[in-house]
């Protein structure tokens, strides 16, 4: 057990936000599986700083919670006009996460028409069926070898409905190599994005996802119903939009509104829409 000392970083807005599925809190701690092994962190409220549990070292966490992002500079940035200076104001400390590129590939099209109980469960499923079991109650994400070689009847117990198959085909597609994973963090944001979108059932929304958790492509703006909500209440009457606010177009308007780390805005946005539900 170790500390990590912190400067704005608020581990419950970061783990609880919706960017990440395999975190659950019990108290003052926080257990996770990540990079193949259970995690317990807790954090302390007079410091900030993070008392870890685990057998990855002070480097993996620094990165995993990019605590290399200068925050302050990023508000400066994104910080536009008085609906962000709330958000930003009530949830500072909310930090975007690198998450491992194949988990958050799979995580994500699970997350087609879903919500985020029903995400935590599926993904809980996937890897109790596919994974190794590293604890009591715990198991690793399952490895792209075995989802591949997996059936739409091995996978009935997930209760993945219509999404089953596209797992299915995306993890032969990384096993083919139809797609190499490790090349998007090469390509500029659009390349990167028109590669996933290759892949069925990955559309603009989950593909900005990805890209944004596990590729660090800040230029990411995931449009789900919160985020498409709180733009038209916020900033429906922007020029941009000419009265037809679609989900596309509220992408590119994120994009050119907050600027390069328009991911942050998004994600202090949605987890405002979905805390509050202003809108």
């Amino acid at each position: 057990m170790y500390t990590i000392k912190t400067e704005d970083l608020n581990l419950e807005y970061t783990l609880d936000c919706g960017q990440v599925f395999r975190w659950d809190r019990d108290g003052d701690w926080w257990t996770g599986v990540i990079n193949g092994v259970v995690a317990r962190i807790s954090q302390s409220p007079e410091t900030g700083d993070l008392l870890v549990d685990s057998s990855l070292d002070e480097d993996f966490f620094h990165r995993y919670f990019r605590l290399d992002d200068d925050l302050p500079a990023i508000f400066k940035q994104i910080n536009k006009d008085e609906h962000m200076d709330v958000a930003i104001s009530k949830y500072r400390g909310l930090r975007l996460i690198r998450q491992d590129p194949w988990e958050c590939l799979i995580s994500y099209m699970l997350a087609t028409a879903s919500n985020i109980p029903r995400i935590k469960k599926n993904i809980y499923m996937l890897s109790a069926l596919f994974g190794e079991e590293l604890e009591k109650g715990h198991y690793s994400f399952p490895k792209v070898e075995a989802l591949a070689a997996s059936s739409c009847d091995d996978l009935c117990e997930c209760k993945m409905g219509f999404r089953t198959a596209r797992i299915i085909k995306a993890a032969n597609a990384v096993i083919n190599g139809d797609i190499v994973l490790d090349e998007l963090f090469s390509l500029d944001y659009g390349e990167a994005k028109n590669e996933l979108m290759k892949l069925e059932g990955i559309g603009e929304k989950v593909a900005d996802c990805i890209l944004l958790f596990a590729f660090a492509k800040m230029e990411g703006f995931p449009v789900d119903t919160h985020v498409e909500k709180i733009v038209k209440a916020y900033y429906g009457n922007d020029p941009y939009f000419e009265g037809n606010a679609t989900k596309t177009k509220i992408g590119k308007w994120g994009r050119h509104y907050f600027g390069e780390y328009c991911g942050y805005a998004q994600q202090y946005l949605f987890y405002q829409k979905r805390l509050e539900g202003l809108v």
